[in-house]
C-alpha cells in the first residue's frame, strides 16, 4: 500500500487505524483539526506520520491532504447522537459537507478508493434484527440521517465519477483511547472510568437497551480489508460482532472483571437513542473478507486494562 489519508486520524479509531497501516508499510497522512481528536493518541507515532492540522469542512484542505494518496479512510465526524439532537447544523456541516469535500478531493486528485465510516444509526428503531444492509434508512437522529446521506453521496460518486467507495456501518465501537470524559461519552468508557474510581455507572433508560459492541481492532481490520478487496460498484457492509449485549449486562461483566458490585444509577432515556441494535455481518464476510477476531469479553478486558493504566 502506498500513501493513504486518514481523516480524523487523531480519534480513537483513526489513531488505531494509523498504527495498523504503518505496520503494513503504508505512508500515512492524517487530516485532523483536533476538535475532538487528541494529540496524545498519536504520541508514539508522531514521527512516523504526516499531520495536516485542518478541518474537513475546508474543501481546499481536503484537496491538499488528498494529493498523492491512493486511499482515503474517512473517519472524521461528529459522532454524538445526543449532540446532534442539540446542534443538528454542526452535525450536517461536519458529517455531510465534510464527506462531500473529501469525495470531491478524491475525484480531483485521482484517489482510487474512499472507505467511509458510516453507522448503524441509519437503521433506526424499527429495523428487523439482526440488521441487514437491504433495510431502508429510518434514522431518528440528525447523526443517523447524516450518515445515510453520506452513503448516498458515496454511491453517487462511485457510479458517476469512478471513485470506488466502501461504506462500513459501524456498530458501537469501543476500545483503548476512546474518550470517557465528554458529557456525550459512549457507554463503555463512561461506565469503566466511573467504576474504576469506585463510582456507580450512570445509565440513560432502563439499561435493557442492547447494542452490538465491537472492539476497535475488528473495525481496523474491516478498514484494511475494505481498502484491498476487489469490489464491483459501491459497497455497503455492517461491521459488528453479530450479538446484542444490554447495558445492564455490560455493567455486570465490568463488575466481575473489577471485583466490584456497583449498582447503576438510572436516569431518563436520551432523545435519539434506539432500544436494540445488532448486525448481520454476512455481507462483510462475503464482500471484503471481514471476520471479527476479538470477541466482546476479550475486548472489554483489553479496554479496562488500558483505562486502568491511562486514566
Amino acid at each position: 500500500m502506498g500513501r493513504v489519508l486518514i481523516t480524523g486520524g487523531a480519534g480513537f479509531i483513526g489513531s488505531s487505524l494509523a498504527r495498523a497501516l504503518l505496520a503494513s508499510g503504508a505512508r500515512v497522512r492524517i487530516l485532523d483539526n483536533f476538535a475532538t481528536g487528541r494529540r496524545e493518541n498519536l504520541a508514539d507515532i508522531l514521527d512516523d506520520v504526516e499531520v495536516v492540522e485542518e478541518t474537513i469542512c475546508s474543501a481546499e484542505a481536503c484537496r491538499r491532504a488528498a494529493k498523492g494518496c491512493e486511499t482515503i479512510f474517512h473517519q472524521a465526524a461528529d459522532v454524538s447522537v445526543p449532540r446532534s439532537m442539540i446542534d443538528p447544523e454542526n452535525t450536517h456541516r461536519t458529517n455531510v459537507d465534510g464527506l462531500y469535500n473529501c469525495l470531491v478531493a478524491a475525484r480531483e486528485q485521482g484517489v482510487r478508493r474512499l472507505v467511509f465510516a458510516s453507522s448503524s444509526a441509519v437503521y433506526g428503531p424499527e429495523a428487523t434484527l439482526p440488521a441487514v444492509e437491504s433495510l431502508p434508512f429510518r434514522p431518528i437522529s440528525p447523526y443517523g440521517a447524516s450518515k445515510g446521506i453520506g452513503e448516498l453521496y458515496c454511491a453517487m460518486f462511485s457510479r458517476c465519477f469512478g471513485v470506488e467507495t466502501v461504506c462500513l456501518r459501524y456498530f458501537n465501537v469501543f476500545g483503548p483511547r476512546q474518550d470517557p470524559a465528554s458529557q456525550y461519552a459512549a457507554a463503555i468508557p463512561a461506565f469503566v472510568s466511573r467504576m474504576l474510581r469506585g463510582e456507580r455507572p450512570v445509565v440513560f433508560g432502563t439499561g435493557e437497551q442492547s447494542r452490538d459492541f465491537t472492539f476497535v481492532d475488528n473495525v481496523v481490520q474491516a478498514n484494511l480489508k475494505a481498502a484491498g478487496a476487489t469490489v464491483d460498484g459501491p459497497v455497503v457492509a455492517n461491521i459488528g460482532c453479530g450479538r446484542g449485549i444490554s447495558l445492564n449486562e455490560i455493567i455486570g461483566v465490568v463488575n466481575g472483571l473489577l471485583g466490584t458490585s456497583l449498582e447503576p444509577v438510572y436516569e431518563a432515556a436520551r432523545a435519539g437513542d434506539i432500544l436494540h441494535s445488532w448486525a448481520d455481518v454476512s455481507a462483510a464476510r462475503r464482500l471484503i473478507g471481514y471476520e471479527p477476531s476479538v470477541d466482546f469479553q476479550d475486548g472489554l478486558r483489553r479496554a479496562i486494562e488500558w483505562y486502568r493504566q491511562n486514566l
